[in-house]
């Protein structure tokens, strides 16, 4: 009888804790659903509006909305779909996700902000991401931390398994009225788990580049993908259209041959003059093909400033 009693008592417990636990997680998916629709109300205004101060102003009220919602218990493995203004992307390995956005200024110009988001359960870790790009001298050369980011939207993460791993991130960079750029970045996680960007993974010469960016003409698309089955970054090898314009990026365009990265002991090996026909071009997700891509930009921003003619 005793023993019946016990067994009664412990299966009343943990029905409880299950009710409790259900009634917890339909709090939280409520609160996250909530939300949602206001970073969805408050990106579509800082995407749309024509006007300089209400992009921002709407942008300032995005900012601590979307970190109240990632306080949420759990909040990681919340999608937030919805929220199309911004790239939310996970590493391979779950153990953390990107959200990164942009703002178009007045004159053209962007800024990028982001956050990283670890993987810890019912406890937000986060690292915000402050954009530092007008600060940079060399930024192929440079090698910071989320306080002194090289901004970018990101729409790739690729984890490179060596004795320290890291993560190479595929981004898009606006830049001015008349060029787009575009990185290849590097994250990595230092001693106290904080993330560190930039990392001599690129030889070239005796030298390594610690990050790679492209700048091209602001109407042109350029590829810019990483194909799994060859360790492969592949991409548009940009060219001015003659030679007096050698140099002036903002007049460079794809010419119809293809570079890449191949992946190396842990290096990413510069591989010139890639035979396509050798290169699967299935689609994955992640990857939007660069016409595609120039579409969504240009139905995404708010009107730009008249394009000055070089």
């Amino acid at each position: 009888m005793v023993k019946r009693s016990v067994i009664t008592l412990l299966l009343l417990i943990s029905s409880l804790c299950t009710f409790a636990q259900h009634s917890d997680e339909s709090k939280n998916l409520k609160s996250l659903k909530m939300y949602e629709d206001s970073l969805v109300s408050l990106g579509k205004h800082f995407i749309n509006d024509t006007s300089d101060l209400d992009r921002k102003s709407a942008n300032y009220k995005f900012i601590p909305t979307l970190v109240a919602a990632l306080r949420v218990p759990h909040s990681f493995n919340y999608s937030f779909d919805s929220v199309k203004a911004i790239s939310i992307i996970n590493s391979p390995d779950s153990r953390f996700r990107i959200l990164s956005w942009h703002i178009m200024n007045q004159d053209g110009s962007y800024r990028f902000y982001g956050t990283i988001q670890m993987n810890t359960g019912d406890k937000l870790v986060m690292y915000p991401l402050e954009d530092y790009t007008p600060m940079f001298k060399n930024p192929e050369d440079s090698i910071t931390d989320n306080r002194k980011w090289y901004g970018a939207q990101y729409y790739k993460i690729i984890r490179v398994a060596t004795a320290n791993p890291y993560y190479v991130l595929l981004g898009w960079k606006g830049n001015t009225v008349k060029s787009t750029k575009k990185v290849i970045e590097v994250l990595s996680f230092n001693r106290d788990d904080k993330p560190v960007f930039g990392n001599p993974v690129f030889p070239v010469n005796n030298k390594a580049r610690k990050r790679v960016i492209f700048e091209y003409a602001r109407q042109a698309s350029m590829l810019l993908r990483y194909v799994p089955e060859q360790n492969l970054i592949v991409f548009d090898h940009l060219a001015p259209p003659d030679d007096r314009m050698k140099g002036k990026m903002d007049s460079y365009g794809p010419d119809l041959s293809y570079d890449g990265y191949q992946l190396k002991n842990g290096k990413w090996v510069l591989v010139e003059n890639l035979d396509m026909r050798n290169v699967p071009q299935e689609q994955d997700a992640d990857y939007v093909d660069p016409k595609a891509q120039a579409k969504i930009d240009r139905q995404s921003l708010p009107p730009a400033p008249k394009r000055i003619k070089p």
